[in-house]
């Protein structure tokens, strides 16, 4: 009975009124077995308890065989493990059966991977069978920041894509700008054919008629670029040059040579009617972004041209060469509008004059500052003589509109309150001409600093010129003037790695080279190249000099060529000679010994004592004894000179050169400037 019972628990089919009578039975059942093995008397009141643990999952640890386990109902042994087969039915009963697989759409999900790698890889775009190549040449520009200058050269004919400057480090004694060295460009001056402008950064254009002094081409660029490059042709007496201008509309392909094709495309940028451009030859399609940033609300509505961007992504680029000023930075280049509710509320605020400093090339946070000026009722004093031309600029060619009544002269700025003035002017980077340097220190012809005054600052330090700066900014403290120089009141022009990912997302090209920036943000770029999908194999880092050959099926750098800085006075506008740069280093690093000696032809003696004159290297007070000590050196010098040098005037100065010096290294460890006069008798 017992044993039916327990098969009837087992049989998951019985009915449960049945269950129940049954359970009760079983469950004695097993009081009977425990109370037989342990031969302990169990009470009436301890078989609830009892049942509750038969619940509960059992410890079969020590325990002994239950004689039941595998009977049926009958009594009989079952076969199997059909208990073990009843539960995996039980715990299987609710799992849903495979869903038949469509084939139709597992063959169209095939094809979409397919047309994923036919839209993502460029290799399926380009003909590879084509033996065209394409040489480029950066002269300037990497390992740098500024002096942008890059060579495109096919077999037959070349283009150049910007010639700018670059500003002297503070060793650079006397230098106001750099230039690239153009021993290239004459060498290959046959085959340039245009140069291309992307914009009109100084760092872009600034060294244009210092080529054009010597070698003229084609100029291609759209207007307001050709206009800054117009008005420095005028300064340097070379406006005849005007001629070479070919404006551009963007959009449109235009062919120059027989072996280009270039199309600009509309960028934005920390200036206006700045470019990409598409250079079409047979070795393929190569964009070179310019200076970029991806700014979707523009003070002037016209946003960077990425329809186009990616019309040529998708027929397929051979190369991208991309902006990597910025490439460390992993937020979003900010708006140029975003400035905006910070001048604003500096406005406001102010009770005496206000003046603003920004990169007199940055016309739209100018015209922004100008609309805030009037809003609050001031008269806008420009003072600054790049910002004078750029925004007289920006004015003719109606890139801005102001009416004219709202601008004052700098003289009429006296006979107005201080909370009716907006100067806006040059120096945010401290230079030691521009005006607000000048006005710091108090030698501004019309304006001096107040104690009411508010100084906005609004730019970033260019490398290097964080000393200039804080020099500035304590002239500018101790003449009592406030200042404001918040983050919020500036914004990069370049793009950060979002946006630089955005780029190679859109022109996918098959080999990428960054520019534009010293080596660690070329080499920040590369990495961010290969996150977008760039074989590290396809990517290259280029120095200024180095010549990479691009075709369809290799990129490979071939050979380098002279480059290098040419140092130009601005007072002049002349080149300084390399030699003379030398000199003045070893002037400040080390002084200089100027020695006046006569000397005798017949017996190679002094006829008197030398004149020994040194800057430099001893104080005053110790002239007389450093001479002494610079005859002594002379007499033993001229005691053993070689025989019929005393005959050979520069034979003779060049080994008292080398003499002298040796001796002040020994005792001074330093390497001055010798200059000896023997006057042989």
């Amino acid at each position: 009975m017992e044993e039916g019972n327990r098969g009837s628990v087992e049989n998951t089919t019985a009915p449960k009124t049945e269950a129940k009578p049954n359970m009760q039975a079983n469950m004695q059942a097993k009081t009977e077995v425990k109370t037989e093995a342990t031969s302990t008397p169990l009470s009436t009141e301890a078989k609830p308890a009892q049942n509750r643990n038969n619940n509960r999952r059992p410890n079969n640890n020590n325990r002994k065989p239950n004689p039941n386990q595998n009977r049926n109902g009958n009594g009989e042994r079952s076969t199997g493990n059909k208990p073990n087969n009843n539960r995996n039915k039980n715990k299987n009963r609710h799992r849903r059966a495979p869903t038949p697989v469509d084939e139709n759409l597992k063959s169209f999900v095939v094809k979409n991977q397919e047309a994923h790698k036919q839209r993502l890889n460029p290799h399926y775009k380009l003909d590879l069978n084509s033996k065209a190549k394409i040489r480029i040449t950066p002269l300037g520009g990497l390992g740098e920041i500024g002096g942008n200058i890059m060579v495109m050269e096919t077999d037959n004919e070349a283009i150049l894509i910007d010639i700018g400057m670059s500003f002297p480090d503070e060793t650079m004694h006397g230098v106001d700008i750099l230039i690239p060295d153009f021993s290239y460009l004459r060498e290959i001056k046959d085959k340039i054919v245009a140069v291309i402008i992307t914009h009109a950064h100084e760092d872009h254009i600034g060294a244009m008629p210092y080529l054009y002094k010597e070698m003229q081409f084609p100029i291609y660029g759209t207007p307001l670029p050709l206009a800054m490059i117009g008005n420095k042709f005028d300064e340097h007496h070379i406006k005849e040059h005007r001629k070479y201008f070919n404006p551009i509309v963007k959009r449109q392909v235009y062919e120059i040579g027989n072996d280009f094709k270039v199309e600009w495309m509309h960028m934005t940028h920390s200036i206006i009617d700045s470019s990409t451009i598409a250079v079409t030859t047979d070795a393929g399609t190569l964009i070179h972004t310019g200076d970029f940033k991806i700014d979707y609300t523009p003070v002037d509505g016209y946003t960077a041209d990425l329809h186009r961007l990616a019309y040529y992504g998708d027929k397929g680029v051979l190369c991208l060469l991309s902006d990597s000023t910025n490439s460390h930075n992993p937020t979003a280049t900010g708006s140029e509008l975003s400035v905006a509710p910070a001048l604003d509320r500096i406005f406001s605020k102010a009770e005496g004059r206000i003046l603003l400093s920004t990169f007199s090339s940055n016309i739209h946070r100018v015209q922004q500052a100008i609309q805030y000026g009037v809003k609050y009722g001031r008269k806008i004093c420009v003072i600054g003589r790049s910002m004078e031309r750029n925004i007289e600029l920006a004015m003719q060619y109606d890139y801005v509109r102001f009416a004219k009544n709202i601008f004052v002269d700098p003289d009429e700025v006296a006979n107005l309150e201080d909370k009716e003035v907006l100067i806006v002017t040059t120096g945010s980077q401290g230079e030691a001409n521009s005006a607000l340097f000048r006005m710091s220190i108090g030698e501004h012809r019309h304006i001096k600093i107040k104690p009411t005054d508010l100084i906005v600052l609004s730019s970033r330090a260019i490398p290097g010129n964080e000393g200039s700066i804080s020099a500035m900014l304590n002239h500018l403290q101790r003449a009592g003037a406030s200042i404001a120089m918040s983050k919020d009141i500036h914004v990069s022009g370049h793009a950060s790695m979002e946006e630089q990912k955005l780029m190679l997302r859109l022109v996918n090209p098959k080999f990428f080279l960054p520019i534009h920036g010293e080596y660690n943000h070329v080499m920040r770029h590369r990495e961010t190249g290969m996150m977008c999908g760039v074989p590290e194999r396809n990517i290259l880092l280029m120095t200024d000099g180095e010549q990479i050959e691009i075709a369809p099926k290799y990129m490979r750098k071939v050979k380098t060529v002279k480059t290098g800085k040419t140092y130009i006075d601005n007072q002049n506008n002349h080149k300084i000679d390399d030699d003379i740069i030398l000199d003045r280093q070893k002037l400040a690093s080390d002084g200089i010994v100027m020695i006046v000696a006569e000397v005798s032809e017949q017996n190679s003696k002094m006829l008197a004592k030398p004149k020994v004159t040194t800057f430099g290297i001893v104080p005053d007070r110790l002239d007389k004894a450093f001479a002494k000590e610079i005859e002594d050196v002379l007499e033993i010098f001229l005691t053993n000179i070689k025989p019929g040098l005393i005959e050979n005037s520069r034979a003779l100065e060049n080994d008292v050169r080398q003499v002298v010096r040796k001796h002040i290294f020994r005792k001074m460890k330093k390497y001055p400037l010798i200059v000896p006069h023997m006057l042989v008798h």
